[in-house]
């Protein structure tokens, strides 16, 4: 008993596999993109902490060097400095390591949040080439086509899955290639 796959039931086999990859793949796309927006928001953030801080660090450091100017020179006149400028020089003086302290870890937290907005970067491309090879799949009617937009979208869900999990994993080669 044979049996005959018509070419007809073949296409559609292979047009439901490009469906359901587009469905599957588009769905995953749109949910990272929310979450590469999310975070994309949290590095504009922390970049514009970031700067507040090292303007905040460096109008301490100058009214501090204002301060020791003034003591140097009212010392010079009078020999002895108002207790107001020693108070005001080692507030500034203390405030200074705190505010570069807290200016650097807004930096940090930058770079980490782009770990993750890279991530959900490459995905999308990732993701967009392997809708666009398994639309092409559909035209030639070729299931090795498919293939290679499974292995694109693989690649895509990963890199969404590192993201959305906050994994280390970062695709320096395609940031590099691309960046």
């Amino acid at each position: 008993m044979e049996i005959e796959v018509s070419a007809e039931a073949k296409d559609k086999r292979l047009n439901r596999g490009v469906a359901i990859t587009v469905v599957v793949l588009s769905v995953a796309m749109g949910l990272g993109n929310i979450k590469d927006g999310n975070i994309v928001q949290a590095m504009d953030r922390a970049e514009a902490h970031s700067v507040d801080r090292w303007n905040e660090y460096q109008a301490t450091r100058v009214k501090a060097r204002v301060i020791e100017t003034s003591m140097a020179e009212v010392s010079a006149a009078n020999r002895t400095a108002p207790p107001a400028f020693a108070a005001d020089l080692s507030r500034y003086r203390a405030e200074t390591p705190l505010l570069k302290k807290q200016a650097q870890g807004f930096e940090a937290q930058y770079d980490a949040l782009n770990v993750h907005d890279d991530q959900f970067d490459a995905s999308e491309a990732a993701l967009s080439t392997a809708i666009s090879v398994a639309a092409v799949a559909a035209l030639v009617e070729a299931p090795w086509v498919l293939a290679a937009a499974w292995v694109f979208g693989a690649f895509g869900l990963f890199l969404s899955l590192c993201g959305f999990a906050g994994w280390g994993f970062h695709p320096d080669v395609l940031s590099t290639l691309l960046g």
